[in-house]
């Protein structure tokens, strides 16, 4: 172009603004990029190799936003990593998954098998996108999404003295040894709270991981659990006695870190797993209080 004052028009500023820019590069690079002849001004050759540098730059910069709408709108393609405790892949999410997958069958689902203390280290660290599970107390840098709650049941083996009770009572209940999943998990908080507050004693017997170890361990007549109905399939053998006068409902939800931007994917698969009760079209990013269930995210 030759000239300052045409340059400074076309991109809408003033001479002296364009030639005051002209001189901060200058003495930031430490170089002289322009030279004037007569009337007009000409490029270096330093000035003519940051202008091949920086051109092509430009020219992306100038299309960001159409190549930003074209990549955004490949979202069908890509991975969710999602945090979830054992009991919670095999039980809550199999029957979502396999509605995202069907909807979405080239996003990969990447199931991270972890307690819920790991889970939250995973999330917070940005290794998930979010978690999956329930939760007792929600941290003040997380929120919990509602999905769905469970009914509580005590499970015994076949033909167990407790099943043929018309009118069962928790000191029934305490009779009676239990198997129970780690200390470190919520299940055995919310058995232990709930003697204690009779001032009931129990006994425990075996201490095991998983809903399915449990399950075989009962049908054994080592013991009987407490675990909530989303864990019952009706192949097992055993007794299966509606336990919520005595014990919490489970609910279940989606775990995020506040203040975070899910990937196109993962807001898919969020929506989709709060659908059913009315939260998908609740915003992804936001500091809204979460919902506060009483608990900590845990594998059982």
């Amino acid at each position: 172009m030759g000239s300052i004052s045409k340059a400074a028009q076309r991109i809408g500023l003033s001479q002296p603004a364009v030639s005051q820019q002209i001189s901060s590069l200058e003495s930031e690079l430490a170089v002289t990029l322009f030279v004037r002849r007569g009337s007009s001004i000409h490029l270096t050759p330093d000035g003519e190799l940051l202008l091949k540098m920086v051109k092509p730059l430009v020219e992306k910069l100038e299309h960001l936003d159409k190549e930003f709408r074209h990549q955004r709108a490949e979202a069908a393609e890509g991975y969710v990593e999602v945090a979830a405790g054992g009991s919670t892949i095999l039980y809550v999410l199999p029957k979502y998954v396999e509605e995202f997958r069907h909807a979405n069958p080239r996003i990969e689902v990447r199931l991270h098998n972890v307690t819920g203390a790991e889970g939250l280290v995973q999330l917070r660290a940005g290794l998930v996108d979010f978690a999956v599970g329930p939760m007792l107390e929600v941290p003040e840098d997380l929120e919990f999404r509602a999905m769905l709650s469970y009914e509580p049941v005590v499970i015994t083996c076949l033909g167990h003295p407790l099943a043929q009770k018309k009118a069962l009572s928790l000191a029934d209940i305490s009779h009676y040894p239990f198997i129970l999943p780690p200390r470190s998990l919520s299940t055995w908080r919310v058995v232990d709270s709930t003697f204690k507050k009779l001032g009931l004693s129990y006994e425990v017997a075996m201490e095991v991981g998983g809903w399915e170890a449990i399950k075989k361990y009962v049908e054994l007549g080592m013991g009987i659990s407490i675990i909530s109905s989303v864990g019952i399939t009706n192949a097992e053998k055993l007794e299966v006695i509606p336990a919520g006068e005595f014990f919490p409902k489970r609910m279940y939800g989606v775990v995020l870190r506040k203040e975070s931007i899910l990937s196109p994917q993962a807001q898919q698969f969020v929506r989709l797993l709060l659908a059913r009760n009315g939260m998908a079209s609740a915003p992804f990013v936001d500091g809204s209080p979460p919902s506060k269930p009483n608990g900590v995210a845990t594998k059982n």
